[in-house]
């Protein structure tokens, strides 16, 4: 992977990490555009930039992530991300397979998009307006929505989180806030563990060039991040998700063409 490939990357994570777009899809669906095949190194690339955007959010919320006083937060954080852990655990080499399937994450785009676009019909009175507000068992139904995201790739760990939490009655804002926030302990286990794997397996990777890459990689994804997540919010509050819909049922269906057309 050039330096070149690496910001492309970068950047296109960065942006749509906190767009319920699915930064796993466009990334899978740039590689082949940026004459990146499928390797260890591009593999734990794509995971380690998606931790870079998640530490935008820490960044934002700084004074959240050190008030140590309100305890509950970090136990909220913990139940919520428990199922992820345990089904990335049981079942690596399914969610292995699926991210592999271009045409199945193609389709999970196109029908996350047609969800979007009537998502905010579905839950039009949500009252729970803080994060105070969040109950241990709103936090873990969330966390099983992340699932979702791991079950059916493409479909956006954002957008699944945010659909958790408005079925919890939790508001636009909140829920995205709350997303923002359970994305910092799944993406950090996640990069973590990718990379382990990929030291075990692979340990050739980890090479100076290779490390050079990743860490400008890291770089840009943080910063175009930060301009992401506060773009969402403040596009959330006034608007909703009906754009983010029909993007995705174009551009899923533009590649389910062109893969099929390939075929």
């Amino acid at each position: 992977m050039s330096i070149i490939q690496a910001i492309f990357l970068a950047i296109i994570e960065g942006i749509t990490e906190f767009l319920p777009i699915s930064s796993t899809a466009h990334m899978k669906f740039a590689n082949p555009l940026l004459g990146l095949g499928d390797s260890p190194f591009t593999n734990m690339y794509e995971v380690v930039i998606q931790l870079a955007a998640i530490l935008s959010v820490v960044f934002i919320y700084w004074k959240k992530f050190i008030d140590f006083k309100h305890f509950s937060f970090y136990i909220k954080l913990f139940i919520a991300v428990i199922p992820a852990l345990a089904f990335g655990a049981l079942f690596k080499k399914y969610i292995d397979a699926a991210l592999a399937n271009l045409i199945f994450i193609a389709c999970v785009m196109v029908c996350g998009g047609v969800v979007l676009i009537f998502i905010d019909k579905f839950f039009k009175e949500n009252e729970i307006d803080s994060e105070e507000k969040i109950s241990n068992k709103n936090a873990f139904i969330i966390g099983c929505f992340q699932v979702l995201s791991i079950v059916f790739p493409g479909l956006s760990r954002s957008a699944a989180t945010i659909i958790g939490g408005m079925s919890q009655k939790l508001t636009r804002s909140v829920a995205a806030e709350f997303s923002f926030f359970l994305a910092v302990p799944t993406m950090f286990a996640a990069s973590v563990k990718s990379f382990w794997d990929v030291y075990k397996l692979n340990p050739e990777v980890i090479a100076k060039d290779n490390m050079t890459v990743l860490g400008i990689g890291f770089v840009v994804s943080f910063f175009v991040a930060l301009f992401a997540v506060k773009f969402f919010i403040s596009y959330l509050q006034k608007n909703g998700f009906k754009m983010f819909g029909w993007y995705r049922i174009i551009l899923g269906t533009i590649i389910l063409i062109t893969l099929l057309a390939g075929k």
